[in-house]
């Protein structure tokens, strides 16, 4: 079974009050009603647990919840991709105004798009509550059911809590036994991410008959990259040593194999957000919906909307020396141009004019919705094939069935890097770098937009040249900088730069000197005063404080400077 289908449609007892909501939310009438004794069975509990596992895009496909579906999103295109030196917010000036503050860093905590991500988070945990509790009530599960389900559970519980926890921190965190969702954040809540994690790792098994479903490995790799997150190298290194020595995974043989529905269920992936059109909803909403905005505009065949196109700074990127390295100080000295050799990952991450556009034709200047204002690059890792649409929706050559990773194998081998690095163990850090830059090289886009040789005769539109290291490393600088390149060039748009910045401790120099050049490119950057410290945290919702208050006391205390 490709998918998992994840739209069920059910209001239990157990989530009213889906705490952290608005009071609209409260007042819309369910879609259908189903009382605890009607569930308390296995299918029951798996339909409870499927409803968890649906909110993993950030979407519930019930406009009156989140009013806007896009800040919402699992990808965290806007609030780890867009706020970083990756990716502009794209489109027009007046299109989604309360995403172009965000880019600029002028973040209040009355912006709806703060709320919007705390309630789908938060949904998210609510129904994962919802599905404990009914999966402890219900005793005809059997014990190896009731194991595995409460392992997925746990772990997603932990994965809705971990994503809130990136963005503010200051959280509260819950369970199935809290009855009083008016919660204080003043606990650290790592411990019980932890815990959750653990519990996973503990009875989830290493392969599960549905695809798309946590395993064992999933949660591994999830709690060492919690750990790597706290600093915790040795523990996080534990953890992916794990993930590696299970045997289960490898990297794919080409780069976009895991951008291509054909291919993404494969070695690589190790938990992702299900993905899926065609399959009987009548609005195709399982089709990445909070992700439809970040296709083409204009003139190209999806005609809409423009969003997350990539910036100039991360085009450039991708330019390498002579031995096909990246350039690590000069590479934003000058703008890509033709003669330029770069890293092929460039034309399977970015839509650039003259360049095939996967299968779907030659990207050209029509393409862009605004090209003064957003430049002249479209956003292209996660779209889909030709021929591969939905059939039903609003706009339905946007809804596309590729899945979108939270932790791939490239990934891990990433944090893993970082982890060797931090330890000492540095060539150990540069075999698992060389692994990522020998498979970059493995292909490129070829004309007709499939994988084909990087030097193939067919290429006219660029040199593409990838190299590995191959002097040891001995500087532990520079094999740090080195490991955070080469997850910039591998996981671009995918939401994590952002995160990554800023728990390197570096956003404030790396960002704040991005805006100085950048604007002179995107003069509407001169807006922003840049990244203060205050942005190491992202503001609590106004409205989440307000309905906090116990006795007209905020349970929920604001973050500092907002």
């Amino acid at each position: 079974m490709k998918k998992i289908l994840i739209r069920v449609s059910i209001a239990l007892s157990l989530i009213a009050g889906v705490f952290a909501c608005s009071e609209e939310f409260l007042e819309i009438n369910p879609q259908g009603a189903l009382d605890e004794g009607t569930l308390s069975n296995t299918q029951g509990v798996e339909a409870a647990l499927i409803s968890a596992y649906s909110m993993l895009d950030g979407w519930n496909s019930n406009w009156g919840v989140l009013s806007t579906p896009w800040p919402a999103a699992g990808s965290n295109w806007i609030f780890g991709s867009v706020t970083s030196d990756d990716a502009y917010k794209g489109s027009e000036p007046g299109d989604q105004g309360e995403t172009t503050q965000v880019e600029l860093f002028q973040w209040a905590p009355g912006n709806t798009y703060f709320e919007i991500k705390f309630k789908a988070l938060y949904e998210g945990v609510a129904r994962a509550n919802a599905a404990k509790a009914l999966a402890d009530k219900t005793e005809s599960l059997s014990d190896e059911d009731r194991s595995r389900i409460v392992g997925e559970i746990r772990f997603l519980r932990a994965h809705y809590h971990f994503d809130a926890w990136k963005m503010w921190k200051n959280i509260p965190y819950y369970t199935e036994e809290d009855e009083d969702f008016r919660k204080a954040n003043d606990q650290d809540i790592v411990p019980m991410l932890i815990a959750d994690f653990q519990a996973a790792i503990d009875v989830l098994p290493v392969d599960q008959p549905q695809v798309g479903r946590a395993t064992k490995g999933a949660a591994q790799a999830y709690l060492g990259k919690l750990h790597l997150y706290n600093g915790n190298y040795s523990e996080a290194k534990t953890q992916f040593d794990a993930v590696v020595a299970s045997g289960k995974y490898a990297l794919q043989d080409c780069f976009n194999d895991i951008f291509n529905s054909s291919t993404e269920n494969g070695s690589e992936m190790i938990f992702s957000i299900q993905a899926s059109v065609n399959d009987g909803t009548s609005e195709g909403n399982n089709g990445n919906f909070a992700d439809r905005l970040n296709h083409p505009h204009g003139g190209s065949p999806f005609g809409c909307c423009g969003f997350h196109q990539p910036s100039q700074n991360f085009v450039n990127v991708h330019k390498v020396d002579a031995n096909g390295l990246p350039l690590f100080d000069t590479f934003n000295d000058s703008d890509v141009v033709l003669a330029d050799e770069v890293d092929p990952r460039l034309d399977w991450t970015v839509g650039r004019d003259d360049v095939p556009f996967l299968d779907w034709g030659t990207h050209d200047p029509t393409w862009i919705r605004a090209r003064a204002w957003a430049g002249p690059y479209s956003h292209k890792k996660f779209i889909h094939r030709n021929g591969e649409s939905s059939a039903v929706g609003w706009s339905n050559v946007q809804l596309s069935p590729l899945n979108i990773p939270i932790i791939r194998y490239s990934d891990v081998l990433l944090m893993l890097a970082e982890c060797e690095v931090e330890v000492g163990s540095l060539e150990r850090a540069r075999e698992l770098v060389n692994m990522i830059r020998t498979r970059a090289g493995s292909c490129a886009q070829g004309p007709n937009g499939g994988p084909v040789a990087i030097n193939d005769p067919g290429i006219t539109w660029a040199s593409y040249k990838v190299g590995t290291y191959t002097t040891a490393w001995t500087d532990k600088d520079a094999a740090r900088e080195a490991v955070r390149m080469e997850r910039r060039l591998e996981l671009a748009m995918e939401g994590h730069r952002f995160f990554d910045l800023r728990r390197w401790g570096v956003a404030k120099e790396v960002l704040n000197a991005y805006f100085a050049t950048e604007s002179t490119k995107r003069t509407y950057m001169t807006a922003t005063t840049g990244y203060e410290d205050r942005h190491d945290l992202y503001p609590l919702p106004t409205v989440q404080i307000e309905l906090s208050k116990k006795d007209g006391v905020a349970q929920i205390k604001q973050n500092a400077g907002y």
